[in-house]
């Protein structure tokens, strides 16, 4: 059988399709309500000037396009959909979208520490998807994209030529920040995620084996009473109650009085 030629990744995933008709939609609003821009838009200046009432903007910049050009929202959601559909039906969409937003909320830090007395808001999910397009290099950097559809290069140089080309031929309006802020975070995200997997497994690890140790100290402690009690009941067998020492007695008795607590806790 010949190799199948085709376009695209495959079946569009579910988180990127609701991004697809979420981020749509709200660019049809965006010619609706002219406020939505600076309202929902993340404005450096003015989000630490009303600190913390605007921290919303930190996600709702996400969802917003220029207006001037309907390329600005195409190109980000074709990228999404090319190169974002394979990343999640590898790590399903729960783990996807929380590295989406992630992304994209280091994308708006990033451009807040850098950019702190900037007056013009910052939109788009660039930062998100340069996260997304750094993902996609580090997981299949071998796989081949056909430059203008002729042209075969591996995923390891084109998407860094393509970062590149963003930077030396945009506009001055282009968030660069928010770019690197998203590709550093997924950079990061994706080297170190192992390790804070490992360190957290070592701490369940720890945890279990601490409350194993005091059930089994409590397990001997127990034993080391009933044993007690055995003898001093066999004492008493033996000469009667009336001729076991006082201290014995008390044993007894503070031993009735915890079995008697023990039976009388409810049953989780």
């Amino acid at each position: 059988m010949g190799r199948r030629v085709g376009f695209g990744p495959g079946t569009i995933s579910p988180f990127i399709k609701w991004m697809l008709i979420i981020n749509g939609g709200v660019f049809l609003l965006q010619y609706v309500i002219r406020d939505l821009t600076p309202a929902l838009g993340l404005t450096p200046a003015l989000f630490f000037s009303e600190f913390p009432n605007l921290l919303y903007q930190l996600f709702t910049y996400m969802f917003l396009h220029s207006t001037s050009s309907p390329l600005h929202l195409i190109f980000n959601m074709f990228v999404l959909w090319m190169f974002g559909t394979e990343i999640e039906h590898t790590w399903k969409s729960k783990r996807f979208a929380r590295f989406y937003f992630m992304c994209g909320l280091s994308a708006a830090a990033l451009t807040l520490a850098v950019h702190s007395s900037q007056q013009i808001p910052v939109i788009g999910a660039s930062g998100a998807i340069y996260g997304l397009l750094t993902a996609y290099w580090l997981m299949f950097p071998n796989r081949l994209l056909y430059i203008y559809f002729l042209f075969p290069v591996k995923v390891k140089w084109a998407i860094p030529g393509m970062m590149l080309l963003g930077v030396l031929f945009s506009g001055g309006n282009t968030a660069h920040m928010a770019h690197l802020g998203g590709a550093l975070s997924a950079l990061v995200f994706l080297k170190i995620d192992w390790r804070w997997f490992a360190f957290g497994k070592r701490l369940k690890n720890l945890r279990y084996k601490r409350q194993t140790a005091k059930l089994n100290k409590r397990r001997h402690e127990a034993e080391d009473v009933m044993k007690r009690v055995d003898a001093i009941l066999d004492k008493i067998n033996a000469v009667g109650i009336e001729n076991i020492s006082k201290d014995d007695r008390e044993f007894l008795e503070q031993a009735s009085s915890e079995l008697t607590r023990q039976e009388d806790k409810p049953r989780r």
